[in-house]
């Protein structure tokens, strides 16, 4: 295989792992309007609510303790593809649950789904960095905030005009097609993986937990203006539910922008050094948003924490991919599981915090985490780029 050609697939398989992650982004973004729907349509409280999504985190954490697995003997092309195609059908399985035991069995599924299908997509974004030499991640997660906006911005209006069933519907099938388009363009990792796990074992260089462990506390961040941004402008500052709203979009349409921006910040000044000023301007929305006085400050505060958390999780991500000793899918296995935990246990935990305290400490704590992550970002040296070896054929 000629080096033109080998590069005119990688540049394919760029664009088709861009597209996986606009699918999964859009599915995870359709599902957040079918929440109410799935409340009154099982008749069911808040309480066993927060149960069945917290299945979703199970089965989401489950499967990407497993990829990585998968990854070293299949390689990350196949497990795409087959995560990618299950989780096509995710949403509508859960739409078509009729009670809650299986209900309960199909957000499993589906958080398994989602969960694999992002270690693998991830994992293969690395591969594709590695052999074009450039980076892709940060674009590739602001693909999949593409994806979310949308799924999130038709499903309202979908379910609305034409009921939550056929907006379920309308979801597989735009998924599904993206997904089978796309898996036909991605690319292989350069040499087989199978022989470095013949069995299911945990990575022991520490390194990697160490990346995890930023990973970690970026998404803790990132989680808790998710989760609680709104309520903290609405309660503490007095804001009206539109301008609270205004809060996470703030910080999702910046970080959106910023991770289409961030290839080229990153191929320009390094990974480590993009690291280490994301963080710290994270670090001072995340602090001036706890300490405003003014709902409008801290929406804008909260969007320069965006503007800095945009490229820190594609940055540390890449890290993951990339360590010694390891296939990128053993490595994006722990670093994601660790990272996405932080999302799943971080908004109960600050929850029950902030019923004996206040948001603002809560955030200014938050402010110090990803302090730390600037300390540690010397660990994302493996995020730089070393050309991986073109396979013959």
């Amino acid at each position: 295989m000629s080096v033109q050609t080998t590069m005119q697939a990688a540049a394919r398989g760029r664009w088709a792992v861009a597209g996986i992650f606009l699918a999964n982004g859009f599915l995870t973004g359709s599902w957040a309007p079918q929440i109410p729907v799935f409340l009154t349509r099982l008749d069911i409280t808040r309480f066993t609510l927060g149960l069945l999504i917290l299945l979703f985190g199970v089965g989401a954490v489950i499967a990407m303790t497993w990829c990585g697995h998968l990854i070293s003997r299949h390689g990350s092309r196949s497990v795409t593809r087959w995560f990618g195609v299950c989780g096509s059908f995710g949403l509508l399985i859960v739409a078509l649950a009729p009670n809650v035991p299986l209900a309960a069995i199909a957000m499993l599924v589906f958080g398994g789904s989602i969960g694999g299908m992002d270690v693998a997509m991830n994992s293969n974004a690395v591969v594709v960095e590695r052999r074009l030499s450039s980076a892709i991640m940060s674009s590739s997660h602001g693909f999949w905030s593409l994806g979310g906006f949308a799924g999130g911005a038709l499903g309202g209006y979908s379910i609305q005009n034409y009921g939550y069933l056929a907006h379920a519907v309308a979801v597989t099938v735009i998924a599904f097609a993206v997904i089978a388009f796309a898996v036909r363009y991605l690319i292989a990792e350069g040499r087989p993986q199978a022989v470095e796990h013949q069995k299911f074992t945990l990575p022991r260089h520490m390194a990697v937990y160490l990346v995890g462990l930023m990973a970690l506390l970026t998404m803790i961040s990132e989680g808790a203006v998710l989760d609680w941004a709104a309520l903290f402008l609405h309660q503490e500052l007095g804001a009206d539910l539109a301008v609270a709203g205004l809060a996470y979009a703030a910080f999702s349409g910046v970080m959106a922008l910023m991770r289409f921006l961030g290839d080229g910040v990153r191929n320009r000044f390094g990974a480590v050094s993009t690291l280490r000023g994301s963080a710290l301007v994270a670090a001072a929305g995340m602090l001036v948003a706890g300490l405003s006085p003014s709902p409008y400050l801290a929406i804008a505060a909260f969007a320069f924490c965006g503007f800095g958390i945009a490229n820190m999780v594609p940055i540390i991500f890449s890290a993951g991919g990339n360590q010694e000793g390891m296939s990128s899918g053993t490595g994006m296995s722990v670093v994601t599981t660790m990272g996405y935990s932080g999302i799943l246990v971080a908004p109960s935990a600050i929850g029950f915090v902030a019923e004996h305290s206040s948001f603002g400490p809560i955030f200014v704590a938050l402010s110090a985490l990803l302090v730390v992550v600037l300390l540690m970002a010397g660990l994302a040296h493996r995020a730089e780029f070393a050309p991986e070896p073109v396979p013959a054929e």
